[in-house]
This record gives structure tokens, C-alpha cells and sequence, in this order.
């Protein structure tokens, strides 16, 4: 960590148990609009705000934690509102949230015309979960071509000889595939296509990578929290979700072969290996694809959850408790990204975010950070 961060994180310390004394609650947003939502008191005093965020729910059982735990140390309410990262844009873009979030970042273009910053606040892994009778969590074994013809419809039944070839030691039913995707538009999918399409040729000519791709087959769920109770509740079914969902669910993972021959099973080591090397400073807007990556340890549909917010913000106290809030994720709230089995984002990653927060977050044109 650099010195110049440690400064700053020991200031809002301070900061923060003066705001505790005060009995911060929360009550505007730091991106309001003309219906109230950013009347203030003096910028002198404690704010009276409410943050309100919405988009992918990938990182909902984790930022969800974190809210409740900045609300005991800072006194601050933190609404995030899991309805996908397709909906999370565009409540962000109409400013009627605080903040946006996305699994499927925005290229830079997109962002300067929103005029919208975007930045990784967590890592995770996205793995297919199954309900096959007899099939304990981690006995199956997946590559990424015969994921792929599951979900274009080509692979039907799970003793079909294509998972069979994977599966010697597996007794396989002769019983058909469900397949279950998300119905909604999502981050999730945007990485789990992303990787089908880095691997299955027929996938990306036919299907591509998309946030709310045309389905070829299957039933829908909204939300990770849909899909993962549509595979619970049908036998013979298959979907993918982030890991926290299938970990607190008690699903069934599979092994999926990564880049370097190996089947490898789900956990925040893996996930770790694909982030170790990402190269963000070269990345506009930090958005980077983070699908079959190198590595023997390397789980191979690994993604970021990206932040948006706007540069010019409303109100200069609700956007800096807003920045505060994200200087805590990062700072401390590491150990419950990896209770979670999500992935840190990197120290000299979160110093160029920062840095980015000081050089462009405005509010009537006055610098918001630090």
C-alpha cells in the first residue's frame, strides 16, 4: 500500500468515528435529480443521506454484507438492490441510483457519452451447478466444448457419450438436460458467454457474448437467486451462477477443465490464480475479460463487478460518503470477500482507482477525493 493511501485511510478513520458520534443516517444521493433526492443540509455537518445502488446480482451476498457492516462502524444506510446488471445501467444512466453496478463492463465510449466512471470493486467466479441424482459436488467433470453443446442444445442427455468420455468413474443417467439461464439481462451471462465463446467456436459464431443473448435452448431464471433455485428444484438440470450462490445453496459444482488441461475445482484460490494476471493499468474504464486465463490452478470463468457513478455528482457530502464507503470495501473489507469466496481486488489496482476518484469526481466542479 502506498504511503500516500495509508494517510488517507487513517483520515477517514478519524472521520469516520466522528460520523459515528454524530449519528450518521443516510437520506439523499450522491447523483440526484430534480425530484429531492439531493437537497442537503450544510456541507460542514454530517450528511443525512441514503445511498442507493442497483444492478448485477452477482455481488449482492457480498455487497449486501458489507452495507450492514459499514452501517454498524458509520452509522450510514446503504440500499444495493440486486435486479441485474442490464437494469443497473440504466438506473445509473437516468440517475435515479447512486451508483450502478456490472459484471459486463462498459467500453469507454459508452462511458463518456453516460458520463460515467467505472471501476472493480470485488472479483468472483461464475460455475455451473447441476441437480443430477448421485452426482456429489465436484465428481463431474466439464470442458468448455461440451458446456458449449449443452447450452446450444446439441448435447441432450447426460449419458450422452461427449460428458461420458470425462465421466469413466461416473455412473451417468440415461436422462435429459435442463438447462436453465438467466432470463433477465446479466453481468453473469455476459462472462459465462464471454468464456463459451473464448472456447466453442460454434458458440461464438452462433450465440456470441452478450448480456441477454438469444437462448438456444432452455428455461430462464431471474437473477443468480432464480436460476439457482430453477436447478434446484428440477432434476437433471444444469446452470450457471456465481460461486457465493451455489456455496450458500449447498449446489452441486462441477470440475471444469482450464486452459492448461486440468480439471479444477471451484474456490477463491482458483478464482485468484485467473486474477493474478490481469493487467488493469493498461485497461480503459479497468474492463477487462478475465475468461480462460493461464495457469495450472486457474478457474476459468472468473469476472469483475464493476462500480458506476457519475463524474459531476449532485452533492458533494453524499459523494464523498458515497467514496468513503468503496475506500472501506477496499480497505477493509477483504476479509469478508474472502469468507464469501470472492477475490480482492489488488492494492495497486484500488490506488489507481483512488487516484482516479481525486483526478476526475466532481461537484460543481470542485474536486470530491479524498
Amino acid at each position: 500500500m502506498s504511503a500516500s493511501r495509508h494517510i488517507r485511510r487513517v483520515a477517514v478513520r478519524h472521520l469516520l468515528a466522528g460520523v459515528l458520534l454524530l449519528s450518521l443516517t443516510a437520506g439523499a444521493a450522491a447523483c440526484g435529480d430534480s425530484d429531492g433526492r439531493s437537497a442537503r443540509g450544510d456541507a460542514g455537518q454530517a450528511a443525512d443521506v441514503t445511498l442507493t445502488g442497483a444492478g448485477a446480482s452477482f455481488p449482492y451476498p457480498l455487497y449486501s454484507k458489507w452495507a450492514a457492516d459499514y452501517r454498524e462502524v458509520s452509522g450510514l444506510k446503504l440500499n444495493y438492490q440486486s435486479v441485474g446488471s442490464g437494469a443497473g445501467i440504466e438506473q445509473i444512466k437516468a440517475k435515479t441510483v447512486d451508483f450502478g453496478a456490472s459484471d459486463a463492463p462498459l467500453q469507454q465510449a459508452e462511458l463518456d457519452e453516460a458520463g460515467l466512471l467505472q471501476f472493480p470493486l470485488t472479483m468472483g467466479g461464475v460455475v455451473p451447478v447441476i441437480n443430477l441424482e448421485g452426482v456429489r459436488d465436484g465428481q463431474l467433470r466439464l470442458d468448455g466444448d461440451t458446456l458449449a453443446a449443452i447450452y446450444l442444445g446439441t448435447v441432450k442427455k447426460w449419458s450422452d457419450p461427449a460428458i461420458a468420455a470425462l465421466n469413466a468413474d461416473v455412473e451417468l443417467p440415461d436422462q435429459d438436460i435442463t438447462v436453465v439461464h438467466r432470463s433477465d439481462g446479466s453481468g453473469t451471462t455476459w462472462i459465462f458467454t464471454t468464456y463459451l465463446s473464448a472456447i466453442s467456436a460454434q458458440w461464438k459464431s452462433s450465440v456470441g457474448a452478450s448480456k441477454e443473448p438469444k437462448w438456444p435452448v432452455g428455461v430462464g431464471g431471474k437473477g443468480n437467486e432464480g436460476v439457482a433455485a430453477s436447478v434446484k428444484q428440477m432434476s437433471g438440470a444444469i446452470g450457471y451462477v456465481e460461486y457465493a450462490y451455489a456455496k450458500q445453496s449447498a449446489m452441486v459444482t462441477v470440475r471444469l477443465r482450464n486452459s492448461e488441461g486440468g480439471f479444477v475445482a471451484p474456490n477463491s484460490e482458483a478464482f485468484a490464480a485467473a486474477a493474478a494476471n490481469a493487467e488493469w493499468e493498461n485497461a480503459p474504464g479497468f474492463a477487462l475479460v478475465l475468461v480462460d486465463q493461464p495457469g495450472p490452478d486457474t478457474w476459468p470463468i472468473v469476472g469483475a463487478s464493476f462500480i458506476l457513478i457519475h463524474r459531476e455528482q449532485n452533492d458533494a457530502t453524499a459523494a464523498k460518503a458515497l467514496l468513503e464507503f468503496f475506500d472501506w470495501c477496499y480497505e477493509n473489507g477483504q476479509a469478508t470477500d474472502v469468507t464469501l469466496d470472492y477475490v480482492p481486488i489488488p492494492d495497486n489496482v484500488v490506488d489507481l482507482v483512488e487516484a482516479m476518484w481525486t483526478e476526475q469526481v466532481t461537484a460543481g466542479g470542485m474536486p470530491v477525493w479524498p
